[in-house]
């Protein structure tokens, strides 16, 4: 036992060796080459776009390999088209954002002086990245980081170690050790990364996980953007066409077989219309996902994340719940496949109820006002997403108004964080900071403000010793300001 301990403390001191050096080797090439203008950011931007377009197919392979069977289509349409059209939505606005700002200032007390806000760089940037989506949380990340001007080191998750050693191997024919570097997890990589005094920290990840980082970071002064998970709720309006809301819901339930941070954790049904709902959605799952053995459905990523599902399921159905299997297909261990499940009058004491479920599992609860949907939510964490299904303004003005969450899909659910010119992020449990579009920008940015004094400047005659003309002048200023 002791040799064990002694080894991973030997290998745990290389990691922490390694990611110091790569952190310094970043950290001067900054201070050496000082603010990145305009054309070189640009040139960074398409650099990481030439990087995912050349290897395109091997990307998407890789990923296939980490999940056993990952939906080619779902790579193509939430990786590769997602990031390619954040990279091209960034450089055509990035001059703008990169504008030195006027701002106000008082005449009276500083005539002929000037304000400004210079966004500047903060230096390096250290990247958390989940599997879920690897290539599109790392990329936006690094589109935000890049587009700030900063360099940045990548953590890639343990599930993601095809993925991760293609992106090591192929980083440096696109950019300098010194701008960008991709590490692998190897068991002691996350908590050495976390431990870096980086100039921002951002991590997509559990809430658990999280605090860990964010403990960690504080050790450091290290800001940190923490973009967690959370039981985001949908809520159908009995008005609204109940085919239309099933389509949308679970369309977004089967994509990536519900391994996404804001997928519908739960859902809230007029208690008239649970039984429509059930028959509408099997009508669905029948249609669109009747084989689970399909390459179009996507594999849950590893044998324990499949037995927490498994658990899930079996400990709703021992306290009562009732589980619905929507296609009638077992569950299969081998290729990690989860039939989409529902699960029926759960209660606070089931998991189910209690964690974020991160699979094709939708809970289903009734209600029948919408102050029930309210209060029910408004009960536990903020979520990182709020789903109103709704024709009617002010019901959904109603829910929007009464609960705070991380971001808002009305009629529709998850594409809310498909929109470059929409800030990302959740609230309280759920995360806090923003990126994506301009917002990324700000976050990995410092707004420094510069006060530019005028030639001349009247606090001259507001120095010590104060006599008569520093007395008349601030009578002055009181008259005329208080």
């Amino acid at each position: 036992m002791n040799d064990v301990a002694t080894a991973l403390s030997v290998e745990s001191q290389k990691d922490h060796a390694e990611l110091s050096d790569a952190l310094h080797q970043q950290r001067m090439a900054f201070r050496q080459s000082g603010q990145e203008d305009y054309h070189q950011r640009c040139q960074h931007l398409k650099s990481l776009k030439r990087l995912l377009l050349d290897n395109q197919a091997d990307i998407i392979a890789a990923i296939n390999r980490d999940y056993g069977n990952r939906s080619y289509h779902e790579t193509l349409i939430a990786e590769v088209i997602t990031v390619v059209s954040d990279i091209d939505h960034t450089l055509k606005h990035l001059k703008k954002w990169m504008r030195v700002q006027r701002r106000g200032i008082d005449r009276m007390l500083y005539p002929g002086a000037k304000n400004r806000v210079i966004p500047q760089a903060v230096g390096v940037v250290g990247l958390i990245i989940p599997w879920n989506f690897p290539l599109n949380l790392g990329f936006s990340g690094l589109v935000a980081a890049f587009a700030a001007g900063n360099r940045a080191m990548v953590k890639m998750s343990e599930n993601s170690v095809h993925l991760s050693e293609l992106l090591i191997r192929l980083a440096p024919d696109y950019f300098s050790a010194d701008k960008l570097r991709f590490f692998t997890e190897t068991g002691n990589v996350g908590v050495a990364f976390s431990r870096l005094p980086f100039d921002h920290l951002m991590f997509t990840g559990s809430g658990q996980t999280g605090r860990k980082v964010m403990a960690a970071a504080a050790e450091n002064l290290t800001p940190v953007t923490l973009e967690l998970g959370g039981k985001s709720p949908a809520v159908i309006d009995p008005e609204y066409p109940l085919a239309k809301a099933v389509e949308r819901l679970m369309f977004v339930k089967q994509f990536n077989a519900g391994q996404i941070c804001t997928t519908v954790d739960y859902v809230f049904v007029h208690e008239g219309q649970l039984n429509a709902f059930v028959a509408e959605v099997k009508r669905w799952v029948g249609q669109h996902c009747p084989d689970i053995h399909s390459t179009d459905y996507t594999s849950v990523i590893d044998d324990r994340a499949f037995q927490r599902l498994l658990d899930t399921l079996a400990d709703a159905r021992d306290k009562g719940a009732e589980v619905v299997n929507l296609n009638g297909q077992e569950p299969d261990s081998a290729s990690r496949k989860l039939p989409l499940t529902l699960i029926l009058s759960a209660t606070d004491e089931m998991i189910i109820s209690q964690r974020e479920t991160f699979g094709p599992i939708l809970m289903v609860k009734t209600y029948t006002d919408p102050q029930d949907v309210i209060d029910y939510v408004n009960d536990r964490d903020r979520p990182l997403a709020l789903y109103p299904f709704s024709n009617n303004k002010q019901l959904v003005d109603r829910y929007i108004g009464n609960i705070l969450s991380g971001g808002v899909s009305v009629n529709d659910a998850l594409f809310h964080v498909g929109q470059h010119d929409l800030p990302f992020g959740g609230i309280g449990g759920s995360g806090m900071g923003h990126y994506h579009g301009y917002e990324g920008f700000l976050t990995f940015s410092k707004l420094r403000p510069v006060f530019y004094q005028a030639a001349f400047s009247p606090m001259k005659y507001l120095m010590p010793p104060y006599g008569k003309t520093a007395d008349r002048m601030l009578g002055l200023i009181a008259k005329l300001k208080l």
